[in-house]
């Protein structure tokens, strides 16, 4: 029953919400980020948790403000992916800036490919977008597969429309894929900040221990393609901003393992410091952190079914 409330309930967003007016929109997520807010739940609480790792002086006021206005941005998220499939190129130019995209066009233009690897900051679908549509430069990603099916169907469609190759995480085929489209000069985008699988690399996160996805710096390395952190946030305009980070090297000695974790920790350095900057824009509702872990990780549920799909894009 709650997983066809789910879908139901996306669904919902995806056919009513595009046809709003953008401001009418816009202020409809407000109004629902608030009221969800205020019922402090187990999400929020979530939430309030991990900023308190980022900003670890704040009062428990500021950490209330904090989560409130990350409440507000999460909403902002979902409200601007529900509409971005009536975006043209002109929508997506003037809602996006990103700064030292050179390093993209750049790695793109020299036949290489490239790896985009991101946090859970602001709206990664709409960089992606604007990649897609204001670059002309299509890309490949991989999504969990979520229950109900629909829902993960629902999901694929909606990122296909938007000129990405969505790949299932499950089965084993995704990683000789997205290799093939690197060797090829393609471009690979992964979000890339929470991976609880054993599989996941660890590293020293906001001064504690977490799990990320060694599925970047292992392409990079199997490859040859270029590894480049993405940061995101919102600049309380209509506008998200972006950074390009300069790229991530491949050491020149270790074995697979320690370079993979050398290259692994330098995203979690690019991640931090994006984070750090725009905390109220880091999407984190769920458990990070393997101190803050019990035996089995917290169901995903409700709103956060999205972040486990999400989860999933890393191994966007």
């Amino acid at each position: 029953m709650k997983e066809r409330l789910s879908d139901g309930l996306y669904g919902a967003g995806w056919a009513t919400v595009k046809k709003l007016p953008e401001p009418v929109a816009a202020g409809l997520g407000r109004r629902i980020a608030d009221l969800t807010w205020k019922r402090r739940g187990k999400s929020v609480l979530r939430l309030e948790a991990n900023l308190a790792r980022v900003v670890p002086d704040a009062t428990p006021e500021r950490l209330a403000e904090l989560s409130k206005a990350g409440m507000r941005s999460y909403m902002r998220y979902w409200m601007e992916s529900f509409r971005l499939p009536t975006w043209d190129k002109e929508r997506v130019e003037r809602g996006v800036d990103i700064k030292d995209a050179h390093y993209l066009k750049e790695g793109l233009a020299a036949g290489r490919g490239v790896v985009l690897a991101l946090p859970h900051l602001a709206n990664w679908d709409l960089a992606g977008v604007w990649v897609t549509r204001a670059l002309g430069v299509p890309f490949t990603t991989v999504a969990e597969r979520l229950k109900p099916e629909t829902l993960y169907d629902r999901f694929v469609a909606y990122r296909e429309s938007l000129g990405m190759e969505v790949l299932p995480h499950t089965g084993g085929s995704a990683f000789g894929t997205l290799a093939r489209r690197l060797r090829a000069g393609g471009l690979v985008c992964l979000v890339a900040d929470r991976d609880l699988s054993a599989s996941g690399t660890e590293v020293t996160f906001f001064g504690d221990t977490a799990r990320m996805p060694a599925g970047p710096a292992i392409l990079a390395q199997q490859t040859g393609a270029l590894l480049l952190p993405v940061t995101l946030w919102y600049d309380g305009t209509s506008v998200m901003q972006g950074r390009i980070h300069p790229p991530v090297d491949v050491p020149e000695s270790g074995t697979r393992a320690e370079k993979t974790s050398v290259m692994t920790q330098a995203l979690a350095d690019a991640f931090a410091s994006g984070i750090a900057d725009h905390p109220e824009d880091w999407h984190m509702l769920q458990r990070l952190w393997l101190s803050d872990l019990d035996e089995r990780p917290e169901p995903v549920a409700g709103a956060e079914t999205a972040g486990a799909e999400r989860d999933g894009e890393r191994g966007a």
